[in-house]
């Protein structure tokens, strides 16, 4: 197992994941396992969005303190562990509002309380993840996300969405191809609408030879570490920016 990569095919081409230290191959195997074991329980899970209602009670109680029109990012640990998100996508003005360990229909639940409140000009999402962990087929999860757009679109009709794709991980191997055919599904529900775009955070996450980098989680093969997260930012900056970015600019400019 030491010097084989496993390939997968995915919406951008040959994705592989290939580790390259010396103890990458035993980590692999441990993750490979723990990940199929998991799978397996996780499936017969109950989802239950009100379990996030103390969470999503703080977001109530902040929000007075927080500024309108600006971007609020919700979705799962990727963002809710992303402590540095304000200062990493500075000048842009942001809500954080993400809930580790959340799902699309988490979000969904709790919409109305994620983005209301903040009248905001742009919506980031990023969840997937933990649903296609799940075993969440992908067109219900797209189905989910359509759900949370329509209603964002309903109250604030000119707000901006933009959905991310899911990244890949060490930790979750097993479910790669379900994630890259979630990813699918959210490009194109953004090609049909010029209020929402697509960001692809996962192919920044892999080498030239299209192996996942191995530096760039934490030890559970799942969460980013500083590297992955400075990749991470600047993968969602970079489209932001092109269309946030004269927001901003107009307003501190006061125009």
């Amino acid at each position: 197992m030491g010097g084989q990569t496993r390939r997968v095919i995915g919406p951008e081409g040959p994705w592989r994941f290939g580790m390259k230290n010396r103890y990458a191959p035993a980590l692999a195997a441990v993750l490979f396992v723990v990940g199929l074991v998991s799978v397996a329980t996780a499936q017969t899970r109950t989802n239950d969005p009100t379990r996030w209602e103390n969470v999503i009670a703080g977001f109530d109680a902040d929000a007075p303190n927080r500024p309108q029109g600006a971007i609020v990012l919700t979705g799962s640990s990727s963002f809710a562990r992303w402590r540095t998100m304000e200062a990493d996508l500075a000048p842009l003005t942001i809500v954080p509002r993400g809930f580790g360990g959340s799902t699309m229909a988490d979000v969904l639940h709790y919409i109305d309380r994620l983005v209301k409140p903040y009248n905001p000009r742009a919506v980031v999402l990023y969840e997937g993840d933990n649903d296609t962990f799940y075993g969440v087929a992908p067109s219900k999860i797209a189905g989910e996300l359509k759900q949370i757009i329509s209603k964002i679109h309903s109250a604030l009709p000119d707000t901006r969405v933009y959905v991310l794709s899911v990244k890949p991980s060490l930790a979750r191997v097993s479910v790669w191809d379900k994630a890259q055919e979630t990813s699918e599904l959210y490009k194109q529900i953004a090609a049909g609408d010029d209020r929402l775009h697509f960001i692809d955070v996962a192919t920044p996450f892999l080498r030239a030879d299209g192996t996942v980098m191995d530096d760039v989680f934490v030890d559970d093969g799942l969460h980013l570490n500083d590297k992955g997260n400075r990749i991470w930012a600047a993968a969602i900056k970079s489209v932001l920016m092109k269309i946030e970015g004269e927001f901003e600019l107009r307003k501190a400019s006061g125009q």
